[in-house]
């Protein structure tokens, strides 16, 4: 379980984390199941929105949302947001922040302006014991004008403090309003202790599994989806 906790005086004025699979994008929900391929003959082909590994990814762990509207207009970032102030705690009262541009030297960000933008994040995030958390862009949107940079935090022991989200700005064209709750990081439970590599060749009865494997894929929908997923 990830415990996530606010200030009481800021609870009802946050958006809360949200279970990534209840977090998919409208894009997704609004894909088809199957479209013609002209490169084909027009034959019905299968969208993505049938594909299992690709709707886990994006269904794993909590997405954390943007706080309040953020106003883009000429390079310049606005909002209209006053939450209270905290005489008993440290943290920003803005929602975003920004990394100057020399944090970023000899990075290869391809980035839109020259700065870095930060969103601040106003809930702890407790792991359980022996787990971190990799903070990430919300997987596979690449229809949000930013991506959200990846780190790992040990949030068994770093559990009172906040984790914001650096990301660099990708839309150089994007004006208008990013709205309240929109997702700026996903959030997945990793082991600490990874598992180990070993590298080898099959064995004649690996072999002969990976080809009925193999086969039983291309011959029949849902393989995947019925027999190697929980």
């Amino acid at each position: 379980m990830i415990r996530a906790r606010c200030h009481p005086a800021l609870a009802g004025l946050l958006p809360e984390p949200t279970p990534a699979a209840r977090a998919l994008p409208d894009w997704f929900r609004a894909m088809p199941s199957d479209v013609a391929a002209p490169s084909l003959g027009g034959e019905a082909v299968r969208t993505f929105k049938h594909c299992p590994p690709m709707i886990d990814a994006m269904s794993a762990g909590i997405i954390m949302p943007l706080v309040t509207d953020l106003v883009i207009a000429d390079n310049q970032v606005s909002w209209d947001w006053d939450p209270p102030i905290l005489d008993d705690a440290r943290i920003s009262r803005a929602p975003v922040g920004l990394h100057v541009p020399e944090q970023t030297t000899g990075a290869p960000f391809k980035t839109a302006s020259n700065a870095v933008i930060k969103f601040l994040n106003f809930w702890t995030l407790e792991a359980p014991k022996g787990w971190s958390l990799l903070f990430t862009h919300p997987i596979n949107r690449e229809d949000l004008p930013f991506r959200t940079l990846t780190g790992l935090v040990d949030c068994d022991l770093f559990t009172d403090g906040y984790v914001h989200f650096p990301a660099i700005w990708t839309d150089a064209d994007f004006s208008g309003v990013l709205p309240r709750g929109t997702p700026v990081a996903q959030v997945i439970p990793v082991p600490r202790d990874a598992p180990t590599l070993e590298i080898g060749q099959m064995s004649p009865d690996q072999i002969a599994r990976n080809r009925a494997t193999q086969e039983a894929l291309s011959s029949d929908r849902g393989v995947y989806r019925k027999r190697f997923r929980h």
